[in-house]
């Protein structure tokens, strides 16, 4: 089984919307066994959505095609597709209800237009997950030598399109390609080493596995999120693919040791403030050099936000002066750095304080301390440190790598690694 992307709308090719649909779908067919070798987007034009819908159902056996279904007159998708399949648009009375009752739970009339979301090709199915007011479609194709091919249209709102995807687009993809074993993968999260050096650590493990063919790896850099390691598992079962993973997260954490500092959905920030709130223990911090990134990061962690205390964003001078009722000046960085902390723990009322001061300007850095060098600062009863970091890129990815490195040196700390 063979399938396409084709991401529609004139805004993607401007650039004023990155299409990061494509890029999801595509990793999600990969992981259900479904092989993808195109993808295309095109702009709100008939005559080159209809060519790129043609040349797809004539290389692939099945097309996904995104966005394009909205109320307006420039969301020709479902019309193109229709004029592709051959067959009439028709009105569905079941989603037309569907769009009226939306709109009448939010206090609102339906405006007629959205009538045209309940226009569907004769022959088609909709797709039974809707969240939004744009139903998607499941459209047999039948070409002119007789092969079936399938076209899926699903919104461009991600949330509406990744719903229909995993509620019924994959396993139907899986059903027509006959595939009866399970694929699943699990995301390691490593922070202290580029992904060349993660490949040359797991080298050995890499060429093991390719030999084997299952389960395989896979490497992202993912800027703040760290670089991710990907295990996926190919099984007969979901048990079986299950322990499989197990299996081999364990193999890759001795290897890897306390480079590993999360797995899937959890993140730098979960599990700093998931060890805080197993000792009882809770997070103040001040910002100066990272403007507010920490804090929002803390605030909104997938788990453990109970462990953090607050944030103060401040600009570092000003706060200096006020907090150290001196000249900014005199004070060394480390200093400077250690000084926030502490006062992090004092005015959030908590048991840790972190800090970061870094050389935000290009004009003020030297040959020592050239810019994007960074002091993190921690304060607790028990210890307190300060480390320094050269970190790289402009200013906002200097941000960026200062918090997941603060929040690492903290982590590494509370594991009694460091």
């Amino acid at each position: 089984m063979n399938c396409e992307v084709i991401a529609v709308g004139t805004e993607l090719l401007l650039g004023q919307i990155v299409d990061t649909n494509s890029s999801w779908i595509g990793e999600q067919l990969a992981l259900a066994g479904i092989d993808s070798h195109y993808q295309t987007k095109v702009g709100d034009n008939w005559g080159r959505i209809e060519d790129a819908v043609r040349l797809g159902v004539e290389r692939s056996d099945a097309v996904i095609m995104c966005g394009g279904l909205g109320p307006t007159q420039d969301d020709i998708t479902r019309d193109v597709i229709a004029a592709v399949a051959g067959s009439e648009l028709v009105l569905d009375d079941t989603i037309a209800e569907r769009i009226r009752a939306m709109f009448k739970s939010r206090g609102r009339d339906m405006p007629e237009n959205n009538l045209r979301q309940a226009m569907v090709p004769e022959g088609a199915r909709p797709i039974p997950e809707q969240p939004g007011t744009a139903p998607g479609l499941v459209v047999p194709i039948s070409t002119a030598n007789g092969e079936q091919k399938v076209i899926y249209a699903v919104p461009g709102v991600p949330y509406e399109m990744k719903e229909m995807m995993l509620g019924t687009v994959i396993s139907d993809l899986q059903q027509r390609a006959g595939l009866t074993s399970v694929i699943e993968s699990r995301v390691l999260r490593t922070w202290g080493q580029s992904e060349s050096g993660l490949a040359e650590l797991l080298g050995d493990r890499i060429n093991e596995l390719e030999a084997s063919g299952n389960p395989t790896l896979a490497f992202l850099a993912s800027g703040v999120e760290g670089i991710k390691v990907r295990i996926t598992a190919k099984a007969s079962t979901s048990s079986d693919a299950t322990a499989m993973l197990d299996s081999e997260e364990t193999y890759l954490r001795e290897l890897l040791g306390d480079l590993v500092f999360a797995v899937d959905a959890e993140n730098m920030e979960s599990t700093v403030l998931g060890l805080l709130a197993a000792r009882g223990l809770h997070l103040g911090v001040i910002e100066t050099a990272t403007a507010g990134f920490m804090t929002h990061r803390l605030a909104t962690a997938p788990s453990g936000t109970q462990a953090f205390s607050g944030g103060v964003i401040a600009r570092g001078a000003g706060i200096l002066s006020y907090l150290l009722r001196g000249d900014p000046a005199a004070v060394q960085p480390e200093e400077a750095a250690l000084q926030l902390a502490r006062v992090a723990r004092g005015i959030l009322v908590s048991d840790v304080g972190v800090a970061t001061t870094a050389i935000e300007d290009p004009s003020k850095s030297t040959e020592t301390h050239p810019f994007g060098t960074a002091w993190l600062a921690i304060s607790m009863a028990e210890f307190e440190t300060v480390e320094q970091v050269k970190l790289p890129g402009d200013l906002e990815r200097i941000r960026q790598f200062s918090v997941i490195s603060l929040l690492n040196l903290l982590r590494l700390h509370l594991e009694g690694r460091r």
